[in-house]
């Protein structure tokens, strides 16, 4: 990608203030005034609001990139309808194949073992992830193929007499171990990243390894990725002489059937200290938290280290959350996916502690909004809209406390300022900020530019979202 040494954004509005220009040189706004001189190159604002990029704090960019080659279940309601759609799919691929499914809940078709997905795919290899992305369900093929049968992973579940029931554990790595490989094509990820005027992100991904890190970072230095990125990991990562990457915080991941001790988990912010990193802890559950936050307490916690979902932030909790200085890293638009189940599945004791955010900016802590994709969508305008309204997709209203106003759900997704100096990561909209925050759509975004170079397609010119992708 080349860098424009000189360009001048005609006509924006910054901080409120219209018919202002902006100069853009090396990658930064270089001077900000009216009627500047002229530059070679120069685009018309038409009066639109010029913004920092937008900043996606937690998303899994390979995972996005292999739901582009999946099955969706996200719209799936019944066991019928799964049956039907998994036959449309199996009919376009030969005995053999492999099929990968994901978004997959229980209320769907209750829990699934080998035995049902067999039945399903009795011909193919049928892999399922589960909407929380904790759990893999393979058929009986799948497990054969990969010779799950005497391999003594603890991430494989067995039945009673030890046979695998083709339920795996936070298996990503042991899967991704044996799974055939396939370059991800992350060039459509950054063309909608670019689309939704986000030019920073962090990858959130536990498993991310040297492998993975190569790859992620050669998307961003040849611009399938046009981003800043920062990639967490659970082990050691070493930081790449092109810059390509940040290194970000250790992730831990909790799991409320299988939580770690106190003293390891202690050991691991140590561990993290040592590599002078922060720690960065999965929490979505009450008792996760507790944990989180037993061991910060013993561990000592830092300014940058951060609780990861919050899914459940007990109202006692969040004095101590401010007071370890910790930041929270939320996903709004779980709120509108998923809150028709959380208001029939969750108890209603704890409805009110799900996804905070209002009640979290009022105590004084830092909160930073993502979205988790793939496991919610990644637009971040219609998270900061769910922000906003705190409503259901059958309209009901979760935790209407927790709703923030449309300026506070844009500022969590913004960390810096537009000002001379700064880096030209920059969100040029078709309206004043008044009118987009008015609407808070997608849409709105006129172009988008990281480093001063600008990247990505307008949304008009983005295709359709498939909801069934290409397989392999």
């Amino acid at each position: 990608m080349t860098r424009c040494q000189d360009l001048i954004l005609r006509n924006v509005e910054v901080d409120g203030r219209a018919g202002l220009d902006v100069r853009i040189r090396n990658g930064f706004v270089a001077e900000i005034g009216a009627g500047l001189p002229p530059s070679a190159n120069e685009h018309d604002g038409a009066g639109g609001a010029l913004i920092p990029g937008l900043m996606d704090h937690h998303i899994h960019l390979l995972g996005l990139a292999a739901q582009r080659a999946s099955v969706v279940l996200d719209d799936v309601s019944c066991r019928r309808e799964l049956a039907d759609l998994l036959t449309r799919v199996l009919a376009q691929h030969p005995p053999g194949a492999w099929i990968r499914a994901i978004g997959y809940h229980e209320s769907i078709a209750g829990e699934l073992t080998r035995a049902e997905l067999d039945a399903l795919a009795p011909h193919h290899k049928l892999r399922v992830q589960h909407r929380t992305g904790a759990l893999w369900m393979l058929s009986s093929l799948a497990l054969e193929s990969l010779q799950a049968g005497e391999d003594t992973a603890s991430c494989i579940e067995r039945d009673e007499r030890g046979r695998p029931t083709g339920r795996l554990w936070r298996g990503d790595a042991w899967l991704r171990a044996r799974l055939p490989a396939q370059p991800p094509d992350l060039a459509p990820i950054g063309s909608q990243l670019a689309a939704y005027g986000i030019t920073s992100v962090t990858d959130a991904s536990a498993t991310t390894d040297a492998q993975a890190a190569r790859v992620l970072g050669a998307a961003v230095a040849d611009g399938s990725l046009p981003v800043r990125l920062m990639l967490m990991s659970a082990g050691e990562l070493g930081r790449p002489v092109d810059s390509a990457f940040a290194v970000g915080p250790v992730k831990v991941l909790l799991d409320d059937h299988a939580l770690p001790g106190l003293s390891d988990f202690i050991a691991t912010i140590e561990r993290a200290r040592r590599w002078n990193r922060h720690v960065a802890v999965h929490c979505v559950t009450a008792g996760e938290l507790a944990l989180t936050l037993a061991a910060f307490d013993a561990a000592g916690a830092l300014p940058g280290d951060r609780i990861e979902h919050g899914g459940v932030i007990p109202f006692e909790a969040i004095a101590r959350i401010q007071g370890m200085g910790l930041t929270v890293v939320t996903q709004p638009a779980f709120v509108a996916e998923r809150g028709d189940r959380y208001l029939a599945d969750v108890d209603p004791a704890e409805q009110d502690d799900l996804y905070r955010c209002g009640t979290l900016l009022a105590a004084g802590i830092p909160v930073l909004g993502s979205s988790d994709a793939p496991y919610a969508a990644f637009d971040p305008w219609a998270a900061m809209r769910a922000a906003v309204a705190r409503k259901t997709v059958r309209g009901a209203t979760l935790g209407a406390h927790e709703r923030v106003t449309a300026r506070q759900a844009l500022n969590l997704y913004l960390g810096s300022r537009v000002e001379a100096g700064a880096p030209a990561d920059l969100c040029l909209m078709k309206a004043p900020l008044r009118d987009v925050l008015n609407t808070l759509r997608a849409e709105m975004v006129q172009a988008t530019w990281r480093g001063g170079v600008r990247s990505g397609q307008s949304k008009a010119e983005q295709a359709p979202r498939q909801r069934i992708g290409n397989f392999q």
